[in-house]
């Protein structure tokens, strides 16, 4: 439910509430508002005022919550994606709370963060949701995680975790276009972006892309009528992971991106190497679905079949390379709304 009272009156129910959590374990931690964007002026407001009844009163805030949301459409019969929106609401949130001396330096949980906001509302009867069974949603997602960072970065905030409002949709058609992250026991492609990011262990080390768009230009306009080519890396005692993508608001977009990953300061000569991809043909059972000629009863081969493509896969089998003088390059391409893993370690 959303919430119809006042804003006094919710300060009220939070007080109320986190004095009966208190009083029944008193090491819990507590917070909110678990407000709507508040890149919307109304929804702003909400966020501030809760932070000042926090300061005024004492009130206990262990962790500060809120909602960013995109804004997905149809633009001439193709799915153009709103990842600004969603990075605006995000900023503005990171602004007020920076705002607060008190606050700025506790966990903030986006107990929300999607490209739109109805997980309920389906392909058929929303167009604009047909990116959710695709690659799309896998791209963006990363695209969005990067940014996210990097806002946290700019606003000198404690980002503390992303929540993808997913959910489960029982006796519905396959691939029904649901915000979900399988679909009657297959996994979509975004499952395994989520996947890819578990894999990034360690800590996190500087990666310059000249193909990633600057963050005020996807603050300001996202990436429409353009591909960003980012990634994200970490090192650990073994192990350097990489996660990159190619992603363009236009979910018709055609440019593919050849990548020159160019590696520094490797502390082995011997690595192995491992690349798994989220594209057309590899952790993708929407693409293998639809090769079976959709159908809405798959017998139990097909089943099986849907399942396993929708496991992350490798895009090329492992290899042993070496590093010269700590340094080493890895070229492959990269189609648009596709998202690359690769994994050293020796």
């Amino acid at each position: 439910m959303y919430w119809h009272g006042t804003p006094e009156e919710y300060d009220k129910l939070y007080d109320a509430a986190v004095a009966g959590v208190r009083r029944a374990l008193p090491i819990a931690l507590v917070g909110g508002p678990a407000s709507t964007g508040p890149g919307g002026a109304h929804a702003a407001e909400f966020l501030r005022q809760f932070l000042e009844h926090c300061d005024k009163t004492a009130a206990p805030l262990d962790f500060i919550t809120f909602h960013a949301k995109g804004r997905p459409e149809v633009v001439d019969g193709n799915v153009q994606m709103g990842i600004s929106r969603e990075l605006g609401d995000a900023a503005k949130g990171f602004e007020i709370v920076a705002s607060f001396s008190k606050f700025r330096k506790l966990p903030i949980i986006l107990s929300e963060a999607d490209p739109e906001g109805c997980a309920a509302c389906s392909a058929k009867d929303y167009p604009q949701n047909a990116y959710r069974n695709g690659t799309v949603y896998a791209a963006y997602t990363a695209t969005a995680m990067d940014a996210m960072l990097r806002l946290a970065d700019r606003y000198q905030i404690n980002l503390r975790g992303l929540l993808t409002w997913a959910f489960e949709f029982e006796g519905q058609p396959y691939f029904a276009g649901f915000r979900t992250l399988a679909t009657n026991g297959v996994d979509k492609p975004v499952l395994d972006v989520f996947r890819m990011a578990s894999m990034l262990r360690g800590e996190n080390v500087r990666v310059d892309s000249p193909a990633s768009l600057p963050l005020d230009e996807l603050l300001e306009h996202g990436a429409r009528g353009k591909e960003t080519v980012g990634a994200l890396a970490t090192v650990a005692e073994h192990s350097i992971t990489v996660l990159l993508w190619n992603y363009s608001d236009d979910s018709n977009a055609t440019v593919a991106a050849k990548i020159h990953l160019n590696l520094d300061g490797l502390r082995a000569k011997r690595l192995r190497y491992r690349r798994f991809a989220i594209d057309e043909t590899h952790s993708n059972s929407y693409s293998v679905w639809k090769q079976m000629g959709s159908p809405q009863t798959p017998d139990p081969a097909q089943c099986k079949q849907l399942e396993t493509s929708g496991k992350l896969q490798l895009a090329e089998p492992p290899r042993k390379l070496s590093a010269k003088e700590g340094k080493l390059q890895c070229a492959f391409t990269m189609p648009v709304q596709t998202v690359s893993l690769i994994e050293l370690t020796w």
